[in-house]
């Protein structure tokens, strides 16, 4: 009899060790978006859906077109813009995050008609929210807004008309270990006779073969939707410009409404430690009017806290 005991008792504590095991092996789980990466390409509108608390220096090399074309002519340029910038986010609560993706110091560095430039970028902050979560079906999605106040300095095309919007949204599906992250926003100016409005859009597909080799491939394009008056600077007032300046320069050209300017580029991210991500990308300028875009190397340093 009390050998039976002595079983059954033994029978229900490995039964309770069992259940204990696997409620831990699901408390451990993987969430997938532990294996997503941030964009490393068009770091001021290409926002991550998730909400996280981090430090991101950002360095860009940015070659420009030996010949830059605007309407009426096209005068010789060639040289260089660099940027170095730190942006900060910070998770408010597990779904709301605010977020500072725009300062820094731009090198202005032409080869032909304009001078070399220095100083600072503007500033932009804002938030964003996680609107879907679906932890089942490998889906986020998160809208939000920044506000660019033009602290900047005229020199380096920064600090020019009275601020602007951008309302955006993004988004990431899973398949496993293949990530598609989308991004869609809308610049909206404070005044429209200083700056164009325009439409940003964003497409990353990304695999992770592994925590230290993540390769992507990413296209960025925007759209101008109206005109500026082209009194971004002095230098180009009497420029009827018809391109625009990207994600770092809003020209308020004069003659670029209706235009589409799109980069298309890949490359990849390593995941060093748990909280601590390098990334590298480079995008080439592929529909004309390219304005100042022929290519670009974007690297950064992520590290969440």
């Amino acid at each position: 009899m009390k050998s039976k005991i002595k079983i059954a008792s033994s029978a229900a504590v490995l039964t309770a060790a069992l259940a204990t095991s696997a409620s831990a092996g699901n408390a451990n789980t993987t969430n997938w978006l532990d294996n997503t990466i941030s964009p490393v390409a068009n770091p001021i509108y290409f926002e991550d859906p998730r909400v996280t608390s981090e430090v991101r220096p950002v360095y860009m090399y940015h070659w420009l077109p030996d010949t830059f074309h605007f309407s009426g002519g096209t005068v010789p340029l060639g040289g260089q813009v660099q940027v170095m910038a730190v942006q900060l986010r910070y998770a408010l609560t597990e779904k709301l995050g605010l977020i500072a993706t725009k300062d820094g110091y731009i090198e202005f560095q032409p080869h032909h008609t304009l001078g070399h430039e220095y100083g600072w970028g503007d500033l932009a902050a804002g938030l964003k929210y996680v609107l879907v979560d679906d932890q089942d079906n490998q889906a986020i999605l998160t809208p939000g807004f920044t506000l660019t106040v033009p602290t900047g300095s005229p020199d380096v095309f920064q600090g020019h008309g009275s601020g602007e919007w951008n309302v955006f949204v993004s988004a990431e599906k899973g398949f496993d270990q293949l990530h598609f992250t989308g991004n869609a926003g809308f610049v909206i100016p404070n005044n429209f006779a200083q700056n164009t409005s325009q439409l940003h859009y964003s497409l990353q597909a990304d695999y992770y073969l592994c925590q230290y080799f993540i390769p992507f491939a990413v296209a960025n394009g925007y759209t101008i939707l109206s005109n500026g008056n082209g009194q971004s600077s002095q230098s180009l007032n009497a420029v009827p410009l018809n391109t625009e300046g990207y994600d770092l320069i809003n020209f308020g050209s004069a003659d670029a409404a209706g235009t589409t300017q799109m980069t298309v580029g890949g490359g990849a991210r390593s995941r060093i430690l748990k909280n601590l991500d390098v990334g590298f990308a480079y995008e080439v300028g592929v529909v004309n009017p390219v304005g100042i875009f022929e290519s670009r190397v974007t690297a950064d340093v992520i590290w969440r806290f």
